[in-house]
């Protein structure tokens, strides 16, 4: 399985190509709209949410809603790029007419620029950085989780807390207090997945271990600074007859591991956990940086961000966890059609 996206925050829209889905699944377009619908709210968004109504048109993959096994192709279109096209259109476009060039700590704009050589403007790199991106992997995701369902593999998710709140009434009064001062918040989401045979992933190579791939795509979220599999980095703290889930007749009566050992799944509920930082675009009282354009210090740009994300990060994170998920299904058990997996991954069960 393999998902590549393209796309800028303010093009035309958003592509995802989605690779290796077997053949025979039916895929309810409706409902990868209602995760992409689930992305977009949450308590602390911004600005952006009440521009964008994002749903994908599929462009190749699919015929009467059933996967053919070749490419899944789609598209996201940009709603605001209308008011964009004067410096984004691919054709006629100008990016210096949108110049950024008091470069924002935390996001890719300083490193970028020096990287590709923008000079002193940051606007092609925070276009391509933006987490505006994700709505792909959402959809890549939202697909995919329906291909899992149909073998019994559900992925859910919750926020944990909101800079350390856990209690819903006092995360909405810190995010409206952060957002009178021009403040952002961050957080911590938990992703379980139900239903996982046991022995998906390996030890046998480094690269093939299932605890290592939910790791690379939980990372690859922006702002995802830790990942965590099961009491993740509690249990560094604990002694090692502490930490560990016996084994009895019966099976294991706790799951500290997150149903992940020797870098394989166990047959118990896979429990991973995301942090994300708050986001650095601050909208009053911009970070401390330096102007490109001067070399003189100023305040970092205060592009239109949000305040708080974690609901929808969430969503994210359940996402791209379910084509992690698949991916590592595929890998371990192979299947050209939908029937062949299902069959393959019940006998797993049997066992």
């Amino acid at each position: 399985m393999r998902l590549l996206t393209a796309g800028e925050s303010h093009g035309k829209g958003l592509v995802g190509i989605l690779e290796g889905l077997p053949s025979g699944a039916k895929i309810d377009i409706g409902r990868v709209n209602a995760e992409l619908a689930r992305r977009q709210g949450g308590y602390g968004r911004g600005g952006r949410m009440k521009i964008e109504t994002d749903t994908i048109e599929v462009l190749s993959g699919l015929n009467g809603g059933v996967t053919l096994a070749s490419p899944l192709a789609y598209f996201i279109k940009n709603r605001d790029y209308e008011n964009w096209t004067a410096v984004m259109s691919p054709e006629t476009g100008d990016i210096s007419l949108k110049k950024l060039t008091r470069v924002r700590p935390g996001h890719a704009d300083l490193t970028g620029v020096k990287k590709y050589g923008f000079g002193d403007n940051a606007r092609p790199v925070l276009e391509r950085a933006s987490a505006r991106e994700t709505a792909a992997r959402v959809a890549g995701g939202a697909i995919c989780r329906q291909v899992l369902e149909a073998v019994g593999v559900t992925i859910s998710s919750r926020v944990l807390h909101i800079c350390g709140i856990t209690d819903a009434a006092e995360q909405r009064a810190a995010i409206d207090e952060a957002m009178r001062a021009g403040d952002t918040l961050g957080g911590e989401a938990e992703i379980t997945v139900k239903g996982m045979p046991l022995g998906v992933g390996s030890y046998v190579q480094y690269d093939r271990r299932l605890d290592a791939l939910y790791a690379f795509h939980l990372m690859g979220i922006n702002a995802v600074k830790a990942v965590g599999v099961g009491m993740g980095r509690d249990l560094a703290y604990m002694k090692g007859s502490e930490a560990h889930d016996c084994i009895y007749p019966d099976g294991r009566h706790t799951n500290r591991a997150g149903g992940l050992e020797g870098g394989m799944s166990n047959g118990e509920d896979i429990v991973l956990t995301a942090a994300f930082k708050p986001i650095p675009t601050l909208m009053k009282n911009g970070l401390a940086t330096v102007d490109l354009a001067t070399g003189k210090p100023a305040s970092a740009a205060a592009e239109r961000s949000d305040c708080c994300v974690m609901e929808a990060a969430a969503v994210v994170a359940e996402n791209v966890v379910a084509l992690a998920t698949l991916t590592a299904l595929l890998d371990t058990f192979g299947g050209d059609t939908l029937e062949e997996l299902r069959a393959r991954t019940d006998e797993r069960r049997a066992k």
